[in-house]
């Protein structure tokens, strides 16, 4: 297939070099600096102070395209010549951001315009983007002086190494760990995940099967191996990651969470917040810590009794093989076999149906029929064969574009998420369009197969494309508050799981399924199992979430800060308090949660539980008005993804469903009310 080249301007990859990224990023942070170091006092008229807004504007928008290019290449194709050039980079572009936040002159220009008449008759994103700008001055330390100023400089420049630190620890020892797998140790793996594990023993010139830490490998092996023994075996190594415990514990990341959770709490004090967690809240739509503890902990009463009835179940099927006592290693294989049991299901079943390409292309399918928009591949250079590229287009013109890269390979970091690499913009030559990447590690594809999905991946595609919509769809042209820039952050996993909604529709499965062979779509006996398995075990997922969000604004409320052993013991009450799956001793899940140690959910992990209560709720107005229906699909597209940071969180919510938002959506799409909406 021919494709037409990309309509948009694309980095070129295939002539990208680490020393022009290098150079190119240098020149973004000089530039910067040379513009405030000539900014030593505000402006005299209205006109100069709003051109010094429209120049940091520019300014940000140079830094983040030529910084974005080398973030997603350390992410996604990760060496030790891009480490290091990364590495190199962070002190002076930290040092930057905190000049950035901390320039008296550039603040008080901000608020100049915001004391000024002029400031009502400024557009609305306009308006928006300089309210946020002065709550991030203050939020930066802009009023500190002499020690204190110097102090928060000095924190800023370590946490940023130290998250980078953190991250490269993780996916070290995710990769230091691989073990050759014997026939024996094959049994009860379908024939495609042994494919799987011996293309990873091809990889590593081996002529059998070899087990990884990479996601595909981890939960086939998890989820399917009647290997007892290499299922702990495998718990172990992939639980005790960048910890202690480790079989390398050079990548140990407790000094470094310590190190890290000192360094917030000291911060959060600098800027006048009791704890870090007080100053992560301040930026978002949630009131105070008080009210997101009590919101997780009134949820997580909602769970217990699915959870343990959910539990109990697991334990009298392990029991039937001879297991006394359920452990870690086991739950994931006997609820497997619970969900075949119960509802004749199993995910092997399923992935013949879920060929990627056909899932992608439904996908696309599913998001014209909402939004009346289309996505067409189109020929860029890349910096992978797995990667691709996309236009979107509405009524005929391009509005965006994205990249795919979606499986999971060596040198790439775990998980799945959307970065923008550029965002919209009005700049001196015209609109800029927007583009971002999204990144999963899906199972990949298997010699000349394309590579065939779960379910679970299915709903992650989905995921984190409501996350590229957000930011391709916003049509607002400030930088600050586009896409989701200036979104608080507890709101923007709104249109990512919102859109998960549209893997659990009859219709919608029928434009993602194609059997690779048959080209049925899912059969009717399969569907129904899917649907049927909805809820399953949602009780224990909803408790799990809630350990990790509880644990996160645990250590980041509690002055002074923890050390390791704190660090696990609070882990250990938080599990025995709410969790109901076994767990061990040896587990050190912390030493490998990048969401909060290397990410931006810092005090903010419960963002996906509270963005839920707003997503379930969106979708609430769908169930009653038409799954496809255009209109609310193009009320949503205008009231929530066009609009960016333009309104609030509340703002934006209240728009599109003519109310506050409630809980109860949320509580019957988990299955603990009436299962059916006209039950």
């Amino acid at each position: 297939m021919t494709l037409e080249k990309a309509t948009l301007p694309v980095p070129k990859f295939d002539k990208i070099t680490l020393s022009q990224l290098k150079q190119n990023i240098e020149a973004s942070i000089q530039d910067g600096q040379n513009f405030l170091n000539e900014l030593t006092q505000v402006p005299e008229t209205i006109q100069e102070q709003l051109n010094v807004l429209e120049q940091i504007d520019t300014l940000e928008n140079n830094m983040s395209e030529s910084w974005g290019v080398l973030s997603h290449l350390n992410a996604v194709m990760n060496n030790a010549e891009t480490r290091e050039v990364y590495q190199a980079l962070l002190p002076s572009l930290s040092e930057y951001y905190t000049q950035l936040g901390q320039h008296v002159p550039l603040y008080q220009s901000y608020q100049h315009v915001f004391d000024n008449a002029v400031f009502n008759d400024l557009p609305p994103a306009q308006q928006s983007a300089i309210k946020l700008a002065l709550r991030d001055f203050k939020l930066s330390g802009v009023a500190l002086e002499g020690e204190a100023k110097k102090r928060y400089a000095e924190i800023s420049a370590r946490l940023s190494q130290l998250s980078s630190d953190f991250s490269n620890h993780v996916l070290d020892s995710t990769q230091a760990f691989f073990l050759a797998l014997n026939d024996e140790q094959l049994k009860g793996l379908p024939q495609s995940s042994i494919e799987l594990l011996k293309q990873y023993g091809q990889q590593r010139e081996l002529d059998q099967a070899v087990a990884t830490l990479d996601i595909p490998s981890y939960l086939a092996i998890m989820t399917y191996a009647d290997d007892r023994d290499l299922r702990e075996q495998l718990y172990k190594a992939y639980t005790t990651r960048a910890s202690d415990l480790a079989a390398d514990p050079q990548y140990d990341n407790s000094p470094i969470m310590v190190e890290i959770l000192s360094l917030r709490q000291e911060m959060a004090k600098l800027l006048g917040f009791d704890n870090y967690a007080e100053y992560s809240l301040a930026s978002k739509m949630a009131p105070d810590v008080a009210t997101v503890n009590q919101f997780l902990v009134d949820l997580a009463e909602h769970a217990r009794l699915p959870a343990e009835k959910e539990i109990a179940e697991l334990k009298t099927i392990a029991a039937q093989d001879g297991i006394t006592e359920l452990q870690a290693w086991d739950t994931t294989y006997y609820s497997e076999k619970l969900k075949v049991q119960q509802f004749n299901l199993s995910q092997e079943d399923l992935k013949p149906y879920f060929p990627a390409p056909k899932v992608i292309q439904g996908l696309f399918n599913v998001v014209n029929r909402l939004y009346g928009i289309n996505v067409i591949e189109r020929e860029a250079p890349l910096w992978h064969p797995d990667a691709h590229y996309y236009e979107l287009e509405d009524q005929g013109s391009v509005i965006g574009g994205f990249y795919f890269d979606l499986y999971a390979r060596s040198g790439k970091r775990g998980g799945a998420w959307m970065s923008g690499f550029r965002s919209r913009m009005q700049t001196e030559n015209g609109l800029q369009k927007p583009i971002c990447y999204m990144v999963g590690n899906f199972t990949p594809p298997v010699g000349d197969q394309p590579a065939l999905l779960t379910h679970d991946e299915v709903n992650t595609l989905f995921h984190e494309f409501g996350h590229g919509l957000h930011h391709m769809l916003t049509e607002v042209d400030n930088i600050a508050v586009a896409g989701t820039h200036g979104v608080a952050w507890d709101a923007v996993e709104l249109p990512s799981q919102f859109m998960e909604f549209w893997t659990w529709d009859k219709d919608s499965l029928d434009l993602l399924s194609e059997h690779i062979e048959s080209k049925v779509t899912l059969p009717e006996d399969l569907l129904k199992a899917l649907l049927d398995a909805r809820f399953f075990q949602s009780g224990m997922q909803t408790l799990r979430q809630i350990e990790f969000a509880l644990f996160d604004l645990t250590i980041h409320k509690r002055t002074p800060a923890l050390n390791a052993e704190q660090i696990q013991t609070t882990l250990d009450d938080i599990r025995e308090k709410f969790a109901v799956a076994p767990t061990t001793a040896t587990n050190r899940f912390q030493n490998s949660f990048s969401h909060i140690f290397a990410g931006g959910y810092a005090a903010g992990y419960y963002s996906y539980k509270w963005a839920e209560v707003l997503a379930s709720d969106a979708f609430d107005r769908f169930e009653n008005e038409g799954v496809f229906n255009t209109q609310t699909g193009q009320e949503f597209r205008k009231a929530i993804l066009a609009v960016g940071g333009k309104d609030t969180a509340l703002d934006a919510f209240v728009n599109f469903r003519g109310r506050e938002p409630k809980i109860d959506a949320l509580l019957r799409h988990q299955g603990w009310t009436n299962a059916s909406k006209n039950a």
